[in-house]
């Protein structure tokens, strides 16, 4: 293993713990609705995104026409506003596991639908072993949610269902955002990664302004306690899993082969259930532990499909 390599896959690791951190923070909020920790979050990464961008804002703006501006409103919805609201709502039914291993699927469902494009390299019946075993996964947890919801409770029973619903969603929404990104990434000759990323964080913040309102002055009732804690939290998953996480994730882009860019995104996964296991107080159960074995399993069998690697 070349030392790119290992540098490559530590700054995957290092992305997926950051990311981890914000399917663990709608635990920590108490009473705050996601879509107030969304907004705070994203409001916050605009800023950070606008420092960043400030010096060279007058040298970017002249390569961004109405379609560019489109394509980046369109991302931010996809890969931050509406992902984020969904999965923290998943977080706050079902608590931690299920979301988590739900979107560790995105490197399986991003495959399969480059798969289907006509000029993949890849045919549909090679990732088969990766689907089954990815739908065995989910069933597995799954079927741990709605074991521990009470036959008496039905009100319980639609908490879980609602949280698997909002995970697919989320799931979903990521997956479009990557091909979507990916997609970008090969039109913006004049602009760099990184210039990108920071516009779709300026986009994001923008909408994340005018969530304000909807987020913080329509409820009738708003948390009498806590609001230090929420802002340290939101405005921390902001410069955190946003910023932060985002530099390390460019890093490794430019370090790993392609094949094995996808797949670094079960780092989020494994660190997030860590974090939810230690915030629980408890060890995965048997149903929890099959569901880790075939995601982890999904994913491998997802990259060998694509054969030997090779640089990009």
């Amino acid at each position: 293993m070349t030392r790119s390599t290992i540098s490559g896959i530590a700054c995957g690791a290092a992305a997926g713990a950051l990311w981890g951190l914000s399917l663990l923070a709608p635990e920590l909020i108490g009473s705050f609705a996601p879509l107030q920790l969304a907004s705070v979050r994203f409001v916050t990464y605009g800023v950070i995104a606008l420092f960043l961008l400030a010096p060279r804002l007058k040298t970017l703006l002249p390569h961004l026409g109405k379609v560019e501006w489109l394509g980046l409103l369109g991302l931010s919805l996809m890969g931050n506003i509406i992902y984020y609201s969904l999965l923290s709502t998943a977080v706050q039914l079902c608590g931690v596991a299920m979301p988590s291993l739900i979107v560790g699927f995105i490197p399986v469902t991003v495959t399969v639908v480059g798969a289907l494009r006509a000029d993949s390299a890849l045919h549909i019946r090679q990732l088969i072993p990766s689907m089954l075993l990815s739908a065995g996964g989910i069933i597995c947890i799954a079927w741990q949610n709605f074991h521990n919801a009470s036959p008496q409770h039905h009100s319980s029973l639609w908490l879980q269902l609602g949280g698997l619903l909002m995970a697919t969603a989320a799931l979903l929404s990521w997956t479009g955002f990557v091909v979507k990104n990916a997609n970008w990434l090969k039109r913006i000759a004049p602009l760099s990664h990184n210039d990108w990323n920071l516009l779709t964080g300026l986009v994001t913040g923008g909408l994340a302004l005018l969530m304000l309102p909807l987020a913080f002055l329509l409820p009738h009732h708003l948390p009498v306690e806590g609001w230090g804690r929420f802002f340290l939290i939101a405005c921390g998953m902001g410069l955190l899993a946003s910023v932060v996480a985002n530099a390390f994730w460019n890093n490794m882009t430019r370090l790993l082969p392609l094949t094995m860019v996808g797949q670094m995104i079960l780092f989020e996964t494994l660190f997030s259930l860590f974090y939810g296991f230690l915030w629980e107080q408890r060890f995965p159960t048997l149903l929890e532990s099959c569901a880790i074995i075939l995601a982890i399993s999904g994913v491998i069998s997802c990259v060998r499909a694509h054969g030997p690697a090779k640089h990009g």
